[in-house]
């Protein structure tokens, strides 16, 4: 380089540039896909699909075996949940999970990575009445909503005796393939539910909307029946209801139930094809039930 031409001027000023420009190194102007970003691990799994229901240091409380356990609630979606804690399930045991009041759902381990297990929800909704009044409803619903369904023709039952069975009580409800649905009125908005499980102080239901806690929403079951509740909690796509005044379970039966698939739950992306989509829950279909409920209500 000549510096003195490029003081004074000259011929061979304009040969070369006093400064050579830089070469533009990562970015470009304008173009983000340029910069490389270096991963310090390559993505194991595929949790795109997951990561609305992906949850931040909420914590619940699991009863498996008779013993409570307190868990990380790592994710919660509508067909289950991800949970870690210091418990050592097998495959298809039942447990239940416990999210606040009114939020107790049943629950079959699905798939174990240790320290994480998956659990899928029972698909029915559970009632939370003794099992003589759960019974009774079953047997009406299943009147007014199923009528190929039919009830053999019989005697009155024989009143029951003033010493009640000590063993009476403990006996558990037929289990059942019934969901029953419903409408939230929230926010000036309304939004379809699916009812988890309902008592006549509460219900746990599940939505796909944002629902407020604190929000005091209408929550309809049919046309006829609707229910003043309070918000007390919300997690994931699950929330947690109290109602204002007593709900009676014979209200029930004037609402119209589905039918659970008994293959509706679809194994999460990251599991890839080790968990099989097999159903083990011992649901009794339409009919068998009938005969569940003709032996429990005439014992």
């Amino acid at each position: 380089m000549n510096i003195r031409a490029k003081i004074y001027g000259g011929a061979s000023a304009t040969e070369e540039s006093l400064l050579k420009s830089k070469k533009p190194k990562g970015a470009k102007a304008d173009t983000l896909q340029s910069v490389a970003v270096p991963r310090e691990a390559s993505r194991s799994s595929n949790n795109r699909g997951e990561d609305r229901h992906r949850l931040t240091d909420e914590r619940a409380r699991i009863t498996h075996n008779g013993r409570d356990v307190d868990v990380e609630l790592i994710n919660l979606s509508g067909g289950g949940a991800m949970v870690a804690g210091r418990f050592r399930p097998l495959l298809w045991d039942r447990v239940e999970l416990h999210l606040g009041n009114h939020g107790t759902i049943e629950c079959a381990v699905r798939w174990i990575r240790e320290p994480r297990v998956g659990l899928e929800f029972a698909h029915e909704t559970r009632l939370d009445w003794p099992s003589d009044q759960v019974a009774t409803v079953l047997r009406h619903v299943i009147e007014r909503t199923f009528p190929h369904i039919s009830f053999p023709q019989s005697e009155q039952p024989a009143p029951r005796q003033a010493v009640e069975d000590p063993h009476d009580e403990q006996r558990a409800a037929p289990r059942h393939p019934l969901i029953w649905n419903g409408t939230l009125h929230h926010d000036y908005q309304s939004d379809p539910v699916r009812v988890r499980n309902i008592s006549s102080t509460g219900a746990m239901i599940e939505t796909n909307a944002k629902v407020r806690v604190g929000a005091t929403p209408l929550f309809e079951l049919s046309e006829a029946i609707s229910v003043s509740a309070i918000v007390e909690w919300a997690v994931g796509d699950q929330v947690g209801l109290r109602f204002q005044e007593p709900f009676n379970v014979e209200m029930l039966a004037e609402a119209r139930p589905t039918v659970a698939n008994t293959s509706d739950w679809t194994p999460p992306t990251y599991l890839g094809k080790t968990v099989k989509n097999d159903d083990r829950w011992g649901r009794a279909d339409l009919a068998e039930l009938r005969d569940q409920l003709e032996g429990f209500i005439r014992h």
